[in-house]
């Protein structure tokens, strides 16, 4: 069973109030989950001591039976220095567009012009064409 670490919301109407939670990757995001492991209260201030509530020894537990924290929860313990969150690094395709576009790929040489088929053998593939046309009507009569 895949194991996540996510928050999922709770409180009324523009009123938010999320519960971090233990949860199956496949339930919704407000569906079944196994353990409560804290809370988070966006409408307090950042300096409030109640805004982030985590219960560590469970969070450690989880971690250690594999389960994955989300973006945010990983933000959260990052604050509480349970955990190390790396910031992936952009990739730099972009910019190798622009260098191709900027440098010149090495002078082309001229193109040799294209060969245009001469009336003589064009009229003798059309020779060849009704020559073979006329065998097979005469194996077919």
């Amino acid at each position: 069973m895949a194991l996540s670490i996510r928050l999922t919301r709770s409180g009324s109407h523009k009123r938010p109030y999320y519960r971090i939670v233990v949860a199956d990757k496949r339930m919704k995001r407000d569906g079944r989950f196994i353990e409560v492991l804290g809370s988070y209260d966006p409408m307090l201030k950042k300096d409030d001591a109640r805004r982030v509530l985590l219960i560590k020894e469970r969070l450690t537990y989880w971690l250690s039976v594999g389960a994955h924290p989300s973006d945010r929860v990983l933000r959260f313990m990052e604050t509480e220095g349970m955990a190390k969150r790396t910031i992936p690094t952009q990739t730099k395709k972009h910019l190798k567009r622009k260098v191709e576009e900027e440098v010149p790929s090495a002078p082309a040489a001229p193109a040799a012009p294209a060969a245009t088929p001469t009336p003589e053998k064009s009229e003798e593939k059309t020779e060849e064409k009704t020559e073979e046309t006329e065998k097979t009507a005469e194996k077919d009569s």
